[in-house]
């Protein structure tokens, strides 16, 4: 474990004066339900403010857009998604302290299991070296997300666009839901008066739904 802890400071580049702020940021609830020690959870929700007040402050200082299109593009950096992308970068999934039960069923993986380590380990950092470290972290990732393009809400756009003729009417299909627990890929459909126009494939439900929408608005000529 040492070791692995030892190479995820150094992809965080940052180096622990308490490493044990860092194995608790690690610890899920089924490893501390086993074992008699502290799980995670709270650095979690410590960890989701901090990354919400960088993104936030970054967005404000680097674009001059309105409220509600800030908000949205901070959610595209702080969703499940773009944290599961950032613990992986990291390999945090390696170094989790995971309950056996967990373990047989690939919790290593588990996209919600590792965005929420992910905001933990951003907590350890801030609890041991400042906000401006856990920033300097926090932004390595955050800045990467200026394609805004991301943060588009496609169900939303599609939904205006066919809000203009009252008697349209859009619907989201469940097609398909295979794989298994820990990776399911969902098919959905998206109907205009119970015709497809757009279809699309995602690790969630909801994020197949938005795939179909731009599917859809790609067909209409909307980008």
């Amino acid at each position: 474990m040492d070791d692995k802890l030892g190479a995820l400071q150094e992809k965080l580049g940052y180096k622990f004066k308490d490493e044990n702020l860092l194995i608790t940021a690690l610890t899920h609830s089924s490893y501390a339900n086993e074992n008699g020690t502290v799980c995670n959870e709270r650095l979690e929700f410590l960890g989701d403010a901090v990354l919400g007040f960088v993104s936030a402050n970054y967005l404000y200082n680097n674009y001059d857009l309105p409220e509600g299109d800030l908000t949205k593009h901070r959610a595209a950096r702080v969703c499940e998604k773009a944290l599961c992308v950032f613990a992986t970068e990291l390999d945090i999934g390696s170094c989790l302290l995971l309950g056996k039960g967990e373990e047989r069923m690939g919790g290593r993986s588990k996209p919600s299991m590792l965005a929420d380590a992910f905001e933990a380990v951003l907590a350890a950092v801030f609890l041991d070296g400042g906000l401006e470290e856990a920033s300097r972290i926090a932004l390595r990732f955050v800045a990467r997300h200026d394609s805004l393009d991301d943060s588009k809400d496609y169900k939303t756009i599609l939904q205006e666009v066919v809000q203009r003729n009252h008697e349209e009417n859009v619907e989201y299909v469940l097609v398909s839901e295979t794989g298994p627990a820990h990776d399911r890929r969902f098919t959905v459909e998206v109907h205009l008066n119970s015709n497809v126009i757009g279809k699309g494939e995602g690790k969630s439900k909801k994020n197949a739904e938005q795939m179909a929408a731009k599917e859809a608005l790609a067909l209409m000529g909307i980008n």
